[in-house]
């Protein structure tokens, strides 16, 4: 009863979720959506536009774009989670520690997150990627190299807020241990924020690999990316716009939805943004 009210007094949270919900869907059952194989290249049918045999047209191999978009939903959502989720789960663990222990281990940890943040995240990304080589895997890893500074800067201050309070205080005195600290006072109390965060920072990190792939640097002919479909329609946007267009709806879809979805989010696990 208590997660149903949750949904009906947060509708635009329901309508969100639900749109979340049927772009993971979308991505799940691409091969039953797909009208046709989209590493199927057929010259003759290049560039078509927009028609009952093609719905979105094709591109320059002759390749059904529909079904490249539909398929490029799984390429890009997943290598997006994958990064949300590491950054996220390394940036945490790393800022809980940091705050909750202090020392020479927080001064090292935040020293180097210092020195992440000091350099522009996307071309620090470039730098790496370009090093790793091109690959949609190396995209990940390059732009979570210079994104998990930000969840442990932030985890480190929500634990340094509570790390005096007198109920840790007192889990100590009777002797509990460290673990059962983290894990029963430090944890709960860092993971709402966090997961805000994670939510919101969906929609910029697909935008981030995008980019990479669209430079050269992420995805690989012939995975359907979007980021990449982008790199490889721009030579035609004049006499074939939708080989362009519809990865760009894609891409600007996925993002709103997702964006929407966290700000929404928030409202639900802050009571402060809720009143």
């Amino acid at each position: 009863m208590k997660k149903q009210n949750i949904f009906l007094k947060n509708k635009k949270f329901t309508v969100y979720l639900i749109l979340a919900f049927g772009i993971i869907l979308t991505a799940v059952f691409a091969p039953q959506i797909a009208t046709h194989d989209p590493g199927e290249a057929i010259l003759t049918e290049a560039l078509q536009a927009p028609g009952d045999g093609h719905l979105f047209g094709t591109d320059k191999l002759g390749r059904d774009l529909f079904s490249r978009v539909i398929y490029g939903t799984r390429a890009s959502l997943l290598a997006t989670f994958a990064l949300v989720g590491s950054i996220f789960l390394i940036g945490s663990v790393i800022g809980i520690l940091a705050g909750y222990f202090g020392g020479w281990l927080d001064a090292v940890i935040m020293r180097i997150a210092d020195m992440m943040v000091a350099f522009p995240g996307m071309v620090l990304a470039l730098a790496v990627a370009g090093i790793l080589g091109p690959s949609i895997t190396n995209a990940v890893i390059a732009v979570g190299l210079v994104s998990w500074p930000k969840y442990a800067r932030m985890a480190r201050s929500l634990v340094l807020k509570i790390k005096y309070e007198d109920y840790v205080a007192a889990a100590k005195v009777t002797g509990s241990k460290t673990r059962h600290i983290l894990a029963r006072y430090m944890i709960p109390s860092v993971l709402p924020t966090l997961v805000i965060t994670a939510s919101t920072d969906i929609g910029g990190m697909m935008l981030e690999l995008a980019g990479l792939s669209f430079l050269g640097f992420g995805a690989r002919p012939p995975i359907p990316e979007w980021g990449l479909m982008l790199s490889e329609g721009r030579s035609y946007m004049q006499n074939a716009p939708w080989v362009m267009i519809f990865p760009g709806l894609a891409i600007l879809l996925v993002v709103v939805v997702f964006n929407l979805l966290g700000d929404s989010l928030r409202d639900v696990l802050d009571p402060k943004e809720e009143g």
